[in-house]
């Protein structure tokens, strides 16, 4: 049987998240999906797909990372394993959380690729689908005001609560940015043409001739 240190068991979101959940009580796989969900964790965590989580369950079985507990059933339900986190396990999520907290990932999400080919489009096209994407995120950060409202009337301890503030301060952050955006390009004061891209370009391959 591999190893926690095993290299193919690599550290993921959904990976740490599984082992957090199954170190505070056995789980069926169904279990954990249903809990993500009722948490809010599905914000930050992919288990839109139980497929995967049964994958990463299997990787952590493999890696000696949890183990069956047993097996449960109800009444709606056919029999389901049940697992726990190992010490291994255990220890493992420890040092994957003190990692992922103290190390920041240079990732590569969509939105700034989109903005470094952006001159693709023309000024007015831009600023028309920025103006969509602005849209968008005042809607989701009404969402998330709403959902920690709730938490909070709900007096929930802030420690429960940490990402969904840091998810409502990166939308706010990134509203204000595009909205900047979207005044300058409709002012002017951000603006582009195929002609002068064209002379960057030209002058660009010049300078590496």
């Amino acid at each position: 049987m591999p190893s926690a240190n095993d290299p193919e068991m690599k550290s993921s979101p959904l990976a740490l998240t599984v082992l957090a959940m199954l170190n505070f009580e056995p789980l069926h796989p169904y279990g954990v999906q249903r809990l993500l969900k009722q948490w809010g964790k599905d914000q930050v965590v992919n288990v839109g797909q139980r497929a995967g989580l049964y994958r990463t369950i299997d990787r952590l079985l493999a890696a000696g990372l949890v183990e069956v507990r047993g097996t449960g059933r109800d009444q709606q339900y056919p029999e389901r394993t049940v697992y726990t986190a190992t010490d291994a396990g255990r220890a493992t999520a420890h040092t994957w959380l003190e990692e992922m907290l103290a190390s920041p990932k240079y990732e590569f999400p969509q939105f700034p690729v989109a903005l470094s080919n952006v001159m693709l489009l023309m000024p007015d096209e831009a600023r028309r689908v920025l103006g969509r994407r602005a849209e968008a995120l005042a809607a989701t950060l009404a969402e998330q005001e709403k959902a920690l409202e709730h938490e909070h009337l709900m007096e929930l301890p802030r420690v429960t609560m940490l990402e969904a503030e840091y998810l409502r301060v990166v939308t706010a952050a990134e509203l204000g940015w595009v909205r900047s955006v979207v005044a300058d390009l409709e002012s002017g004061a951000l603006t582009w043409d195929a002609e002068s891209l064209r002379a960057m370009a030209e002058k660009a391959g010049q300078s590496q001739g």
